[in-house]
């Protein structure tokens, strides 16, 4: 059993097997997926309706533990992460802000993250030390090989952040790439004469086929809006889950329209088009990346192929001429 598992040939067909699948599903996933937006609009409509629930609950005067509005955790997670005191001993002051941005709200989250911040690096250091030690050494030192197994303990233990900053950026993306659209469908909508949660809650809707990620970050804006203490704590905790300059700045141009009493028309025109001038910005950018990125496989894939095509056939022809001769 160990030599077939550490014979090269079959690790390297292994290797070759995995590629392909990655690359089939790459391929057919997006032919297969449905779309999420009805689910997660729906998801969004049921916190706002909990929202209302816990308002009117604390409004008819009833206990503080029954109109909380945050949400309850109880699990393995939980127990574990209390036992053992993980949330004082892991503390991060900025997890809940960074789990926002990824889209993950509530408790639940937290006590995940805290979960899996204290197993991984147990689970990559027991792995990577078996594999070295019992399986293949790789004719490595002992001392490498609890280098490397130090290693994968510190991987597991940065192992969460990384995929918490991987979603919260592709979140992010998809968020900025439609939001220039979405700013002009609000100023239609305020011009038209609607409420600004009228017109959010609006956008929200149209946007989501574009953006599913930007639908239901409005949309919860729109409940923040309506049941909040201050409208301005609304427009700041969008400009917390989104982390961009250009939502922050339109976010602090509607607060200060709601604060002073200027038109909120001619403010979101002005962001509108700066907006659409970021994304435009951004776009030229990546176009002036592509050769510097294009040079690396233009070298590994294209050229080989080409020195094959161009002096393959007259290989083959001086290989003729030497064989007559």
């Amino acid at each position: 059993m160990l030599s077939v598992l550490t014979n090269p040939d079959n690790i390297l067909a292994v290797f070759v097997a995995v590629i392909c699948f990655a690359t089939i599903m790459t391929i057919v996933t997006p032919m297969m997926s449905r779309s999420t937006l009805e689910t997660r609009l729906k998801s969004v409509s049921t916190r706002r309706e909990e929202l209302r629930r816990k308002s009117r609950e604390a409004l008819a005067g009833k206990a503080a533990a029954s109109s909380s509005l945050r949400q309850k955790d109880a699990g393995l997670y939980k127990k574990v992460v209390d036992r053992l005191q993980l949330s004082r001993l892991l503390e991060d002051p900025k997890v809940v802000e960074k789990l926002a941005q990824a889209g993950f709200r509530g408790p639940r989250p937290v006590t995940t993250f805290y979960f899996f911040r204290f197993v991984l690096p147990f689970v990559f250091a027991a792995i990577t030390g078996l594999y070295l030690f019992l399986i293949n050494s790789f004719g490595l030192p002992a001392m490498t090989r609890v280098a490397f197994t130090v290693g994968g303990l510190t991987l597991g233990y940065y192992a969460p952040n990384v995929y918490i900053t991987n979603v919260s950026q592709k979140r992010r993306e998809s968020i900025v790439a439609a939001f220039p659209d979405a700013l002009d469908l609000l100023l239609i909508c305020v011009e038209s004469g609607m409420s600004i949660e009228a017109a959010i809650q609006k956008v929200s809707q149209e946007i989501g086929g574009t953006s599913i990620e930007l639908a239901e970050e409005l949309t919860l804006l729109t409940a923040e809006l309506s049941y909040l203490p201050e409208r301005r704590q609304a427009y700041e905790g969008l400009a917390r889950r989104t982390n961009h300059p250009g939502i922050r700045s339109v976010m602090t141009a509607m607060i200060q329209a709601e604060r002073y009493g200027t038109p909120l028309g001619s403010a979101l025109r002005v962001m509108a088009k700066e907006n659409r001038e970021m994304r435009l910005a951004g776009a030229e950018k990546t176009a002036a990346q592509l050769p510097a990125k294009l040079t690396v496989p233009m070298i590994l894939f294209f050229l080989p192929v080409l020195f094959i095509v161009i002096l393959g056939p007259a290989v083959i022809k001086v290989q003729d001429m030497m064989g007559h001769h």
